[in-house]
């Protein structure tokens, strides 16, 4: 089958860098034009991605579409664009409902909405999926680990954590920042916390089936460091604030 990608951002990049990588059977992948740089580099690098003219012949020639644009650009392009009822359209973009694709798309078509983050490119990391579908939850399984949601409004709590991608990145810049000023080597500082915190990561999907209490106690020891760094954190109000960040993101995806 071939798979087309309206929007190439690095979500888009990710997933196809993935698709390229796995063992997913596929003809071709069909993107569009519109990240210009990132099209150019995808089609370097994979020889069955193919850079589309316009976005209708994405559509006109793929079986399954991925919609991978911002809720503005999807807004504004999305019903314009002629879909068949036998396709399966997978949208990424976080604000548009199921109910809003269906009166976009018009056709009859399987719409499935999915949240993938830059790790599926390294084939790790969960898909939530809404509705279930078993092709698409068999694809994703290739990428990732597909997590499916029957219930859409159960589905923004999802979206709601993958809106701490960037905060986490950015607590590693700043802790690799503080050792850098104490006169650690760059390379060196980056090195030691990404490893500990993949240590860290790694750890705690192991030990995922218990709770994550269990974690934040075993990893204390009575005045010692791990615990003064929880209770000077939790005293500064830094995990309320990052609970109502969620919240924050929540609300904006409900509107």
């Amino acid at each position: 089958m071939n798979l087309g990608f309206i929007g190439t951002g690095k979500i888009a990049s990710s997933v196809i860098a993935g698709i390229c990588t796995s063992k997913i059977n596929f003809k071709k992948i069909i993107i569009s034009p519109r990240n210009k740089i990132i099209a150019k580099n995808l089609k370097q690098k994979f020889k069955k991605v193919i850079i589309a003219r316009e976005n209708q012949q994405i559509v006109d020639k793929c079986d399954w579409v991925f919609l991978s644009v911002t809720p503005t650009i999807g807004n504004r392009i999305i019903k314009d664009l002629k879909f068949r009822s036998t396709q399966t359209i997978i949208s990424f973009i976080s604000t548009i409902t199921l109910s809003q694709l269906k009166k976009m798309i018009k056709v009859r078509a399987k719409i499935v909405r999915a949240i993938p983050l830059p790790p599926i490119s390294l084939k790790k990391g969960p898909v939530p999926i809404c509705p279930p579908n078993l092709k698409v939850k068999k694809f994703f399984n290739q990428l990732g680990t597909t997590v499916e949601i029957k219930n859409e409004k159960s589905s923004i709590n999802f979206w709601s954590t993958s809106g701490m991608m960037a905060p986490f990145y950015e607590l590693l810049r700043v802790m690799t920042d503080w050792l850098v000023k104490r006169g650690v080597k760059r390379d060196n500082a980056q090195k030691y916390i990404t490893s500990l915190f993949l240590a860290l990561s790694e750890d705690a999907v192991v030990n995922s089936k218990k709770d994550l209490k269990f974690l934040v106690k075993e990893s204390q020891t009575p005045q010692g460091l791990n615990e003064q760094g929880v209770r000077e954190l939790t005293k500064a109000s830094f995990y309320k604030s990052l609970e109502k960040t969620l919240n924050s993101i929540h609300k904006r995806l409900n509107k």
